[in-house]
């Protein structure tokens, strides 16, 4: 089948498989932001955006994307280098392999939601698996991160 999806800003038409995941077809085209830890759509890691909206992409095939945009860590590096800033302040970093889908589901938030609370920031982010950091250095970074995002809009 082919697709044409505007990946990361670029449009892109490809060949694909008709059982090709999302995930399969963003790393054959060289997003490796997206990684895979469970292909059951428990853990996050794979978190990509669908038109804007936060999907787990081992869970959605590459036909679903066509004539959609699909964008990776890689399409917002500026914002996840800044975020991830407040991370590694926090201690909230450690292997890191949790990050991309991490960072990607608080960008999401962050366009979504003007004003999070406390358990919208955790209800949002439950789906995100971390081995080895724990929740708390992770949850004060996004408080820091969204204090001094909303700061710098007024």
């Amino acid at each position: 089948m082919t697709i044409t999806v505007t990946l990361n800003g670029q449009k892109r038409t490809s060949e694909v498989a008709p059982d090709l995941t999302l995930y399969e077809y963003l790393r054959r085209e060289g997003c490796f932001s997206v990684k895979c830890g469970c292909e059951t759509s428990n853990c996050g890691l794979c978190t990509v955006h669908l038109d804007g909206k936060p999907v787990l992409s081992c869970s959605v095939l590459a036909v679903r994307a066509d004539g959609r945009q699909v964008t990776t860590l890689e399409g917002l590096r500026p914002q996840a280098e800044e975020l991830g800033g407040y991370l590694a302040d926090e201690g909230a970093e450690q292997c890191g392999f949790c990050s991309p889908g991490f960072l990607m589901n608080v960008l999401a938030m962050e366009q979504e939601l003007a004003d999070p609370t406390e358990k919208e920031i955790q209800r949002y982010l439950a789906g995100n698996l971390c081995r080895c950091s724990g929740y708390q250095g992770q949850l004060r970074a996004v408080r820091r991160y969204l204090a001094a995002r909303k700061e710098g809009r007024q």
